[in-house]
């Protein structure tokens, strides 16, 4: 890709930590067609994503065809202090990878 591939943030608060994503990702379902040649656009999109805190996994995410075009997650979990790392990693249908990781504040 091209692009840079998340930008990522994690914040803590009263025992919770707010964790907050953008995938750069082309998302494509399969179903769109080339305005230019009336083709098919090959589907590729985003299949499954995790979240880890200090290296162990905390959620996982199975997506399909009908996530957008740079998709955003964001979730919530227990505990994480200031200072821990979290990351995100994605898998897509064709079988790249990408991912992200930043400090809790």
């Amino acid at each position: 890709m091209a692009q840079k591939e998340m930008k990522i943030r994690a914040k803590a608060k009263d025992g919770k930590t707010t964790v907050k994503a953008i995938m750069y990702h082309v998302m494509e379902s399969g179903s769109r067609k080339d305005a230019k040649t009336g083709e098919l656009v090959p589907a590729h999109f985003i299949k499954e994503v995790k979240a880890e805190l200090n290296g162990e996994v905390i959620i996982t995410a199975e997506w399909g065809t009908g996530i957008s075009k740079n998709p955003y997650w964001s979730f919530v979990f227990d505990g994480g202090n200031p200072g821990d790392t979290v990351k995100i990693i994605w898998v897509d249908n064709l079988g790249e990878s990408g991912s992200g990781e930043t400090q809790i504040k």
